[in-house]
């Protein structure tokens, strides 16, 4: 199974801009804060010319930037629904541990629905529903990788343990690095999103070729990806609006999942 649908879920999550499906249907969670081209009515939205690295369903507009957030409140705010995700995936493991065949792949499915649905729900300032759909990507995204997670719980304790480890202090290290830059990172986004696209492309790949040396290098080139993200997740946090909170942590949180699964991959073959 991997976790390439954790991927995908990223892939979702992608681009520099924040963008509607249709009318408004939903965004992209990766993005800076909108246009700063000239001052418009805080509910004009205008059209904006389509950019790479969005999905061709997606329509794109540009969006009056927004007074962000006094910064530490934010980072608290962020910082929390992070630990609480984190809480809820870890119960989703819980719950998904003795389910079989296609319950994982379920579970995922109704995670991207619940990721598309928590960006429609803080656009429109609906953060109650945004928040338990935050909650409910949790479960459904742990329950779609306790499978994996209880293989090696189960075989290689000693590489779970290593994961966890190795996580906390590579999310903290860049996370504290990323936040502490002052310039703002998110062009970075677009770069991003397509390297991703080719990660999701080289993994289904090596579905079919079974190399093991590729994979320790897809998990390794994973790795690295998922980390220069949290980098400039984490300096986005510097400029958020109040209203990014809830998006914002279910962009870490997805960041936080990918290293500790890559992580995962590597140790449990090294062992």
């Amino acid at each position: 199974m991997g976790h390439s649908e954790t991927l995908l879920g990223r892939a979702l999550d992608s681009d520099r801009d924040r963008v509607a499906i249709a009318t408004r249907v939903g965004k992209h969670v990766r993005g800076g804060h909108g246009s700063r081209e000239s001052p418009r009515h805080p509910d004009e939205v205008m059209p904006h010319d389509r950019r790479a690295g969005t999905l061709p369903f997606m329509a794109t507009y540009a969006v009056r930037e927004r007074p962000a957030a006094p910064t530490a409140a934010l980072f608290g705010a962020v910082m929390g629904l992070v630990a609480l995700t984190v809480g809820f995936a870890t119960l989703g493991v819980y719950l998904g541990r003795d389910s079989g065949g296609a319950a994982w792949f379920v579970a995922w499915l109704l995670s991207l629905g619940c990721l598309i649905g928590l960006n429609v729900a803080s656009a429109r300032g609906q953060s109650g529903v945004a928040l338990v759909l935050l909650f409910a990507f949790g479960v459904l995204i742990g329950w779609s990788v306790a499978t994996t997670v209880n293989y090696y719980a189960e075989t290689d304790p000693r590489a779970l343990r290593q994961a966890f480890g190795a996580t906390a202090l590579t999310v903290a290290a860049l996370g504290a690095g990323g936040y502490a830059v002052r310039r703002d990172l998110s062009f970075l986004y677009r770069i991003l999103f397509w390297l991703l696209l080719a990660l999701l492309a080289a993994g289904v790949v090596l579905i079919f070729v079974r190399i093991p040396a590729l994979y320790t290098v897809w998990s390794l080139l994973g790795l690295a990806l998922f980390s220069v993200y949290t980098v400039v997740d984490f300096n986005r946090l510097r400029r958020a609006g109040k209203n990014e909170a809830i998006p914002l942590a279910a962009a870490i949180f997805i960041d936080v999942l990918n290293i500790f699964l890559f992580f995962l991959q590597i140790f449990g073959r090294r062992t």
